[in-house]
């Protein structure tokens, strides 16, 4: 006979107690209803699970055995019992976090884990997209979090909290024509009307009407949808473009990439890193909580940075 589930509870309570009386007590009940429901469990499994001719019953060989599963089981029903709760209460099914590619290297992993720790069951989801793709999930209802550069302007639909910030720079290959056409020694800068000549990579939305202008030098403009892509072009000299500096400084260090000279200004663009999520729709229990965590570890880290300093 198949050991029930309901009775798994009752077993291990008997087995931590180290009596029938004790764990009567424990689960209000009396001593002999407890010793019955054992005598019925034994009876239905064909199995003897405690000695009884001593003053107090002593689990047999069998008992022991069966421990392990049942503790398994017992934390398996705990976890069931906790998610559907949880879900009852406005657990997302899903917590789906759209992440721009420029941004996978940065350390975003961090708040998830109090949201893991909270709600063990939760399933994550995560989409690395384009910074306007990922925005345009979060407004579709597809991601509830996106992980974004801050925006040329805001959106009156989006609320935000900072993760920190990154420099882009712009990079090119020792490979690239240009390089190959100086002489040795330090290369001479570059101005912009020289830039826009040159064959530029842009890390892009798949729709091609969005592009962020900030970063678009060039008259040739050549798109890829991943850093891992346009790194790949850079890197083998076909085009310049801007790529985070986190992600290219140790190419940078070994010398097998540029950091390109410009003339009268610095190559680097710093920018401020952001959660987004959509003030249309009220954020599920694991997106609060991960909200929270973001803003509990600004506070701590003394930023002061709001909407307002963004526009």
């Amino acid at each position: 006979m198949p050991f029930p589930p309901e009775q798994v509870p009752l077993f291990l309570t008997v087995l931590d107690s180290g009596s029938f009386s004790a764990a009567a007590r424990r689960l209000g009940r009396v001593p002999s209803a407890v010793s019955m429901a054992m005598g019925q469990l034994e009876a239905e499994l064909g199995l003897q699970l405690f000695d009884r001719t001593g003053r107090e019953p002593r689990p047999t060989a069998a008992a022991l055995a069966l421990e392990p599963q049942a503790r398994l089981l017992a934390q398996q029903l705990q976890l069931l019992n906790q998610q559907a709760q949880a879900l009852h209460e406005g657990l997302e099914q899903r917590l789906t976090l759209a992440i721009a590619p420029e941004l996978l290297t940065t350390d975003w992993t961090q708040a998830l884990r109090p949201v893991v720790e909270q709600y063990p069951s939760l399933v994550v989801e995560v989409l690395a997209a384009p910074q306007d793709d990922a925005l345009n999930m979060l407004h579709a209802g597809r991601a509830q979090l996106a992980l974004v550069f801050e925006r040329p302007a805001m959106d009156a639909r989006e609320d935000f909290c900072e993760q920190g910030h990154e420099t882009l720079v712009a990079v090119m290959s020792p490979q690239h024509p240009w390089c190959a056409s100086q002489s040795e020694g330090a290369l001479p800068a570059l101005d912009m009307s020289q830039l826009a000549t040159m064959r530029q990579v842009l890390v892009a939305s798949r729709d091609l009407s969005l592009r962020d202008t900030r970063f678009v030098f060039s008259h040739k403009l050549w798109r890829a949808d991943n850093h891992a892509a346009a790194l790949a072009l850079i890197a083998s000299g076909l085009c310049w473009g801007w790529l985070p500096q986190s992600l290219v400084e140790a190419q940078i260090a070994r010398g097998e990439l540029l950091r390109i000279p410009f003339v009268n200004i610095s190559n680097g663009n710093t920018l401020f890193v952001d959660w987004v999520w959509s003030k249309e729709r009220t954020l599920g229990l694991a997106a609060s909580l991960f909200v929270q965590t973001l803003k509990d570890r600004r506070v701590q880290a003394g930023s002061t940075r709001s909407a307002a300093d963004a526009l």
